[in-house]
C-alpha cells in the first residue's frame, strides 16, 4: 500500500516537472520573440531616422536644382545651372493721380529734347618729351674728345651750333688717304695709259665716300679740298634745335661709335600720357580735341589733341595708357609736369532727358512719361553716356514726349500702393479732377473705426453705405483692404489687411481685423453689389502702437 502510494506520488512529482519545464521554455520563447521584435523595431526606427534627412536633402537639393533651371530647360528635362532665379520686376502700371497729390509729393514735368551733345572725360596725366623729336648725337668713328661747347644739360642749342670736337687717329688717316688719292688723281688725269685715269678717279670716289659714310660734313671735305692738310680737331655741330636733356661729353674722354654724346629735344611739342580707366577707354579715339590745365598757370588752357590709345592695361590700375599731343610755346609745359586733361568727345545730335528723371528700379530704368490730367504712364528705357546734367536716353521714349523730372521715388511708392490694393481705376474722358479716384459711382462711403484711430492689434471697422440721395443701401459686398508698402530699410516687408465687413443693417457694414503695425496705411474700401461696383474710395489712416 505505502509502495504504490509511493510511486503515485513520484509519478505526480514527475509530471508536475515536466509541465513546469514546458511553462519555462514556453515563457523564454516569448521572452526571446520579444526581444528580437524589440530590437528589430529599433534598427527600423534608426534606418528611418537616418534616411529621412537624407532624402530631405535630397529633395532640397533638387528642388534648387529644378527652380534654378530657365522654364524651358526645367519643362524638357535638359540641363540647367545651379544659379538661383532673378526676382521678377514688377510689372510697369499706368498710374493716376489728382493735381492736388501731384503738387503735394512735388513733381516737376519736363520734356525729352533732340540736341547735339558731347560727352567728356577728366583725368590726369604726365607731360614727357615728344619721342619723335629727339636726336642722339654719337661719332662714327672712334677718337678723344678735345674741346666741349655745350657743356651743361639743360642748355638750349640750334641747330648747326657747335657741340664739341674730336680728334681721330682713323680719321686723320682717311683724311691723308683721300688727300693722296686726290693728288694722285690729278697727276694722272692727262695719262695715255688706258684705265690709268678712271683708277686713281675711282680711288678719289672711294676715299670720298669712306669719308661720307663717317657722316664728316660738307663743309669739313672742302676745308680739306682747301688747304690740303688733314684735320685733326673735327667739330661736331648739333642736328636739331632744342634742350640739351643727356650729357656724356668730357674733355680728353675717349668716345666709341656706341657712345651717346648728347640727346637733344626739341620741346616745341611735347606728349601727355594719361591713364583712363577701362570702361572709358572705349569712347575716346585718336583726333579727339583735348584741353590741359596745369596749377602752375591758373586760368591758362592749353589746347591738343588725342594722339595714340596705347595696347597693352595695366593689371593694377584697370587703366589704359593714352598719348597726347600739345604745341608748346614758350616751353610752359615741361616734361615731368602733372596736369588735369579733359578730353572732349562729339556724340551728335541725341534725345536727351534731364537725369533726375531716370528712376532706377533693381535691373531696369524707367521713365515716368506724362500724358496729362494726371495721368503718368511709366516706360522702360535704354541709357546712353550722361552729358552733364542729361542722359542720353537710346530706347524707349522719343523726343518731345513730356515726363516727370522730380519725385520718381514717391511716383514710384504710389504706383506700389495702388496696384498693390487694386486702386486704380482708369478715369472716364474728361476726368482729371481730385474726385477722379475717390468720388463715388452710385453710392456714398463712410469709415469709421473702433478704436479712433486703429492701433496696432485687432481693430473694428465699420462703413456707412449710402445711395447718392442719402438712402441706406443693404445687401452689398464691403471689403476693406489696409495696405503698408515695403520699408527695406528698416528691413520691414510689406503688409496687406482684408477685411470682408458684415451687413448689420441700415446701410452698416462691421468687421474686424488686425493691424501688424503702427504708422501710416492706405485703406481702400470697396463696395459692390451683385458683381457690379457700386463705390470705392482710397483714404490714409495713422495707426498708433509703433512699428
Amino acid at each position: 500500500m505505502n509502495q504504490n502510494y509511493d510511486l503515485g506520488h513520484e509519478y505526480h512529482e514527475l509530471i508536475r516537472q515536466v509541465e513546469a519545464s514546458k511553462k519555462y521554455r514556453r515563457a523564454f520563447v516569448i521572452t526571446l520573440v520579444a526581444a528580437l521584435v524589440l530590437a528589430l523595431g529599433v534598427i527600423a526606427l534608426w534606418w528611418r531616422l537616418r534616411a529621412k534627412p537624407i532624402t530631405a536633402q535630397k529633395q532640397g537639393t533638387a528642388a534648387m536644382d529644378t527652380s534654378s533651371m530657365p522654364a524651358s530647360s526645367a519643362g524638357n528635362g535638359s540641363g540647367g545651372t545651379s544659379e538661383m532665379p532673378a526676382q521678377p520686376e514688377a510689372p510697369l502700371n499706368p498710374i493716376q493721380l489728382s493735381p492736388q497729390r501731384m503738387q503735394s509729393i512735388g513733381i516737376q514735368v519736363g520734356q525729352v529734347q533732340s540736341k547735339a551733345v558731347s560727352d567728356e572725360l577728366r583725368f590726369y596725366g604726365n607731360v614727357q618729351a615728344n619721342e619723335r623729336r629727339l636726336a642722339y648725337v654719337q661719332t662714327r668713328f672712334a677718337g678723344w674728345i678735345r674741346q666741349v661747347y655745350a657743356d651743361a644739360t639743360g642748355d638750349f642749342v640750334r641747330q648747326g651750333q657747335p657741340l664739341f670736337t674730336i680728334y681721330s687717329p682713323d680719321l686723320v688717316s682717311t683724311e691723308q688717304e683721300y688727300l693722296l688719292a686726290k693728288k694722285n688723281a690729278a697727276s694722272l688725269e692727262q695719262s695715255q695709259i688706258g684705265g690709268v685715269a678712271s683708277g686713281a678717279q675711282s680711288l678719289l670716289a672711294a676715299a670720298k665716300a669712306r669719308l661720307q659714310q663717317w657722316e664728316i660734313p660738307a663743309r669739313e671735305i672742302e676745308k680739306l679740298d682747301r688747304t690740303g692738310e688733314p684735320i685733326t680737331n673735327l667739330t661736331i655741330n648739333s642736328p636739331v634745335s632744342g634742350y640739351v636733356i643727356e650729357k656724356n661729353a668730357l674733355p680728353n674722354m675717349y668716345a666709341q661709335p656706341e657712345t651717346r654724346l648728347y640727346t637733344v629735344a626739341d620741346l616745341s611739342e611735347i606728349w601727355v600720357l594719361a591713364q583712363v580707366f577701362q570702361n572709358d577707354a572705349g569712347k575716346i579715339k585718336p583726333g579727339n580735341p583735348a584741353e590741359v590745365t596745369v596749377d602752375t598757370y591758373p586760368g591758362k588752357v592749353f589746347t591738343g589733341r588725342v594722339d595714340y590709345i596705347l595696347p597693352q592695361m595695366d593689371m593694377a590700375t584697370r587703366t589704359v595708357p593714352v598719348r597726347l599731343v600739345f604745341s608748346n610755346s614758350g616751353l610752359k609745359l615741361r616734361p615731368g609736369m602733372y596736369v588735369n586733361v579733359h578730353v572732349k568727345l562729339p556724340l551728335g545730335r541725341q534725345s536727351v532727358a534731364p537725369a533726375t528723371a531716370i528712376f532706377h528700379s533693381g535691373t531696369r530704368n524707367v521713365i515716368f512719361a506724362y500724358e496729362g490730367e494726371g495721368n503718368i504712364q511709366p516706360r522702360e528705357v535704354e541709357l546712353g553716356a550722361r552729358v552733364g546734367d542729361d542722359v542720353v536716353i537710346t530706347k524707349g521714349i522719343r523726343s518731345g514726349d513730356q515726363i516727370i523730372t522730380s519725385a520718381n521715388f514717391l511716383i514710384d511708392s504710389e504706383a506700389q500702393l495702388q496696384a498693390a490694393a487694386g486702386a486704380f481705376m482708369p478715369p472716364p474722358p474728361g476726368a482729371g479732377q481730385a474726385a477722379a479716384m475717390n468720388a463715388p459711382a452710385q453710392a456714398n462711403i463712410e469709415l469709421t473705426t473702433e478704436p479712433s484711430p486703429p492701433h496696432k492689434g485687432n481693430n473694428t471697422v465699420r462703413v456707412k453705405l449710402t445711395s447718392k440721395e442719402g438712402q441706406p443701401l443693404s445687401g452689398a459686398q464691403v471689403t476693406v483692404t489696409f495696405y503698408m508698402a515695403a520699408m527695406p530699410a528698416m528691413g520691414m516687408a510689406a503688409m496687406k489687411t482684408v477685411i470682408n465687413a458684415s451687413d448689420k443693417g441700415g446701410g452698416m457694414y462691421e468687421g474686424t481685423g488686425d493691424l501688424g503695425s503702427g504708422g501710416t496705411w492706405q485703406v481702400t474700401i470697396a463696395a459692390s453689389q451683385n458683381g457690379q461696383l457700386l463705390a470705392s474710395k482710397q483714404v490714409s489712416v495713422n495707426a498708433t502702437g509703433g512699428m
